[in-house]
């Protein structure tokens, strides 16, 4: 990477070690409980060691690291009790995405969700996980932006952030895009039909049926 792209002080360099840790911990490349060296980051990413502990507390703020008395920062490890806390809380705030863009959202969007349920059918029908995960995330993506409810979308932002672990394992489980390929089109089919209550109520019932794999 170009030095201009990789600022060794100051809140840039801050900003480019946030941004490529957390990266990294959404993409799974650095895993649960993983300890995080901040002399090893600050030559990974070209930075000095200030602006990696400044990102790190700004990651513990968002719920991704956690600080261990005595041993330094690690990715933080996401219980299963605490996966479903989180979810039941993503229950409401995506249920209320979900009213929104019924309402909101325009014809081109509401056809751009059509285009995604169809592909997430495919991906189920090739039998193909990791590409349906990627388009259930896109789904609800969508929707939470369809809404215009940003205060809403900020909140399932970091909620979500938290759970990427939990959302690769249950992508991955036997059986379980086929179950959730229903909840999805559902959700799809009430906010095309500018239905907003049956909308939140199928936003619901699909993060009901996640606790429920969860607890599995």
């Amino acid at each position: 990477m170009p030095n201009q792209a990789r600022p060794g002080t100051g809140e840039q360099a801050k900003q480019h070690a946030l941004e490529r840790l957390r990266q990294a911990i959404l993409r799974g490349d650095m895993s649960p409980a993983q300890r995080l060296v901040e002399n090893e980051l600050a030559e990974q990413f070209g930075v000095t060691r200030a602006s990696v502990r400044a990102a790190l507390i700004e990651l513990e703020s968002e719920g991704l690291v956690e600080r261990i008395r005595n041993r330094g920062s690690r990715v933080r490890v996401v219980t299963v009790e605490e996966a479903v806390a989180i979810t039941e809380c993503r229950m409401v705030l995506e249920g209320l995405c979900a009213a929104k863009a019924a309402v909101a959202a325009t014809d081109d969007q509401l056809a751009e969700l059509t285009g995604l349920g169809e592909a997430m059918a495919k991906a189920v029908a090739d039998g193909e996980p990791v590409t349906y995960s990627g388009l259930n995330q896109e789904l609800h993506a969508r929707i939470r932006q369809f809404s215009g409810q940003r205060t809403a979308v900020e909140l399932l932002e970091k909620l979500n952030a938290q759970l990427v672990r939990h959302r690769f394992q249950l992508a991955l489980r036997p059986g379980r895009p086929q179950q959730s390929l229903g909840e999805h089109l559902a959700m799809v089919e009430t906010i095309t039909a500018r239905d907003p209550q049956a909308a939140e109520a199928a936003a619901r019932a699909h993060l009901t049926s996640v606790i429920a794999a969860l607890r599995e």
